[in-house]
Order: structure tokens, then sequence, then C-alpha cells
């Protein structure tokens, strides 16, 4: 039988992911999907938690632009990504896979409260955990969410999800037919270049706790599997050279 070549991972994805092809609410369809592939990985014995975004319902810059306070838009941002959590939950709970889900701000109605050892516990036992809510904090992505718990639970990557893209580019393949891809890159790379991957908290978060990162495409099926099993593809970013 084939060994996963990573024990405990963090999943990062994307509020749009959630969305489908509308970019917009959630499509219990297309979550089935993504929720097969992860219950085909943790029977593999798999540790799995999870990071959603919730840019599918609200996104920061959107309050922004209507002249919102900062503070206020991210806070409604981290309540958009606990209702993305609470539809995988029961997604995932449906397919069979016990599922916990933990939030940075208290709202012990639906969900946990986010406590590192119970969240360690809860991954020894087999169930899948989604970190709600961001860091708690206004000013900080989902991104440094994940970099910050995959620190926190001691994870040995974290999977970057991405819709449509294969990886990590020189610049956005869509719009530069010149686009380089990276199979191979150091997250200082990655901040010198400037280039997209996550935000620079996020990026040095993950330099300096040495957390490798796989940029890979969600939207093709088995590539979840393929990652955890050290298939090679989509982009690896790591601590250093070596």
């Amino acid at each position: 039988m084939e060994k996963p070549k990573y024990k405990r991972v963090i999943l990062k994805l994307s509020g749009e992911a959630l969305a489908g092809k509308a970019g917009f609410g959630i499509n219990p369809p297309i979550i089935k999907e993504f929720v097969k592939e992860i219950k085909q990985v943790q029977e593999l014995g798999v540790e799995i938690a999870i990071v959603v975004g919730g840019g599918n319902i609200w996104r920061g810059t959107t309050g922004e632009e209507m002249g919102m306070e900062r503070a206020q838009a991210d806070y409604m941002g981290m309540l958009a990504t606990v209702m993305n959590s609470l539809a995988l939950q029961d997604v995932l709970e449906n397919e069979g896979v016990p599922t916990r889900v933990q939030t940075s701000i208290e709202m012990r109605q639906v969900a946990e409260p986010y406590i590192r050892r119970r969240a360690i516990r809860h991954l020894e036992k087999g169930r899948v955990v989604i970190f709600a809510g961001g860091t708690g904090n206004p000013y900080f992505s989902t991104d440094t969410t994940a970099a910050l718990r995959a620190a926190e639970i001691e994870a040995d990557v974290i999977l970057m999800a991405k819709n449509n893209v294969d990886g990590v580019y020189s610049a956005d393949p869509q719009k530069d037919a010149n686009a380089i891809k990276f199979t191979e890159l150091t997250h200082l790379d990655v901040i010198s270049k400037g280039l997209q991957v996550m935000d620079t908290t996020a990026s040095s978060l993950s330099m300096d706790n040495d957390i490798p990162l796989v940029v890979f495409n969600l939207n093709k099926p088995g590539n979840i599997r393929r990652v955890i099993m050290g298939e090679e593809i989509g982009t690896t970013v790591k601590g250093s050279k070596k």
C-alpha cells in the first residue's frame, strides 16, 4: 500500500472554490466533489486541518470601496469564513467524515472556540478540523491564518489549493503568454519576486517556521491525493535552497 508523504496537513481553500463557476455563494455539489477527495486521503491515515476563505460571500476590499472602516469589513469577512466552514462540515459529515469547526471568534452555539491542544487531539483521533474566523484579528488574511495554524499544530505542509491555476507563475498566465511556471521556489523567492502566492505576512511566517507550501490546481480531480502522496505537481515552496 502506498504511504502518504505527509502525515499532518493544512489544506487552504479559497471561498471562491466553494462557489464553483457562479463565483458567489455556496455550491453544495462542488463541495461534495472536494469532500470525496478529502475522505479518500483521510482514510489513508492523514490528519487534515482546513482553512477556508470567505471571498464567495464577502470581501474586505468591497467594504473599503463602500467607505466602511477596514476593521469592520474584515470582521464581516471572518464571519463569512464561519458560514463556509459550517457548510463544509455538513457535507463532510454527510459523507461519514467526523469533523470539528473551531473558531477564533467565540460562538459556542455553532462551533468550538479555537484551542490548540484540542485541535491536535481531534486530529489524532482522525477528525477533520476546520479553522474558521481567520486569526480573530482584522488586517490578517486567511493565508496568514493557514501559516499560523500550521505552525501551531506542527503541520508537515500547507496545501494551497488554487482555482484553475496549476502552480506559481512569473506573471498571470491568463494575461501573459510568456509567463513562466516555477516548479520549486523558496519563501524568500516568493517575497523578493513579489509573486502572488500568499501575502507577505503569511510567507514570512511560513519561512520563519520552515513550513513548506505546495501550490496546485484544485479543479483537477485527484490532485489533493496526488500532492499528499508526494507526486510532483504544481509548485513547491520551501524554507531554503537545501
